[in-house]
């Protein structure tokens, strides 16, 4: 079997189940099988496919085929440019949360502090970190992250490892084991409602880990939570960042008021859904 006839195979299984998108699929597929890329490809698909290859594309294929999230297969997944590690222990990073990103970097200074709770990959403050660095020359910027997750907090560390940025991990349910103030804090936690993560895609509700989905019963529990506490490790005129969920942002915006945060600020994703609050700390 050559390497053109092996990714038609594995097209043709991936069809056959219903996948999505079978096409691309199968070749990220067999690129990981082969530890290569398209140009490999070009240059090998007459190819006869090697022994090896075969029985690690034909594993990933048959994983696929039950519908298990391609960036668990591989082991990655893209973030904001960078090739992020991801396991069933995180929630798989989003593009649209790229825009919580986006608006951090517009704030940042040099010297500042920043925080990233419910971090899950560590992509957020991974990305904000090596991004900072890219456009100040390499100004220093103090990132710690946290999660209640020790599974979690391995595979962050390991991202921070692959974009060679310095971050300081704590593990913590939200704010409880942080010391100190901070200039920024940004947090995409749980905000699906209990009821809804029945109503998501087979991909996430059947694969993705459940305590990085759900936001309890209304899908608000862990902003009533950061929104309480936050305050106390914010500096004066210090900005909070938000992912939230599409309708989410009248109730975490009164949640911010209520705590005495302002300067409120909505920011909607290239879809046109609500997708992050920023707010200032009260002085």
């Amino acid at each position: 079997m050559t390497v053109r006839e092996l990714l038609l195979w594995g097209k043709e299984e991936l069809a056959r189940a219903r996948c999505p998108d079978p096409e691309t699929d199968a070749k990220l597929l067999l690129y990981y099988a082969a530890d290569a890329d398209l140009s490999w490809y070009a240059l090998h698909r007459e190819e006869p496919a090697e022994e090896s290859t075969k029985e690690r594309f034909r594993s990933a294929v048959a994983r696929r085929a039950l519908r298990e999230p391609l960036q668990y297969i591989t082991g990655t997944a893209p973030f904001y440019g960078y090739s992020m590690k991801v396991t069933p222990d995180v929630l798989i990073p989003r593009f649209d949360t790229e825009i919580l990103v986006e608006e951090v970097l517009r704030v940042l200074e040099p010297d500042m502090r920043l925080l990233d709770i419910c971090t899950g990959s560590g992509c957020i403050p991974a990305a904000i970190a090596k991004e900072f660095g890219e456009l100040t020359g390499g100004a220093v910027l103090d990132v710690s992250a946290s999660d209640i997750s020790e599974e979690a907090l391995h595979v962050a560390r390991e991202n921070a490892e692959r974009l060679g940025v310095d971050i300081h991990f704590v593990k913590s349910d939200l704010f409880s084991e942080i010391t100190g103030t901070y200039d920024v804090i940004t947090a995409n936690p749980p905000y699906i409602r209990e009821a809804d993560i029945s109503l998501l895609d087979q991909e996430v509700r059947a694969f993705e880990p459940r305590t990085a989905l759900s936001g309890r019963e209304d899908g608000l529990y862990f902003y009533r939570k950061i929104t309480a506490e936050a305050s106390d490790y914010l500096r004066r005129d210090g900005i909070m960042f938000l992912e939230i969920g599409a309708d989410q942002a009248e109730s975490v915006s009164g949640m911010l008021r209520d705590h005495g945060f302002r300067d409120i600020r909505l920011v909607r994703d290239l879809g046109g859904r609500d997708r992050v609050l920023m707010a200032k700390r009260k002085t």
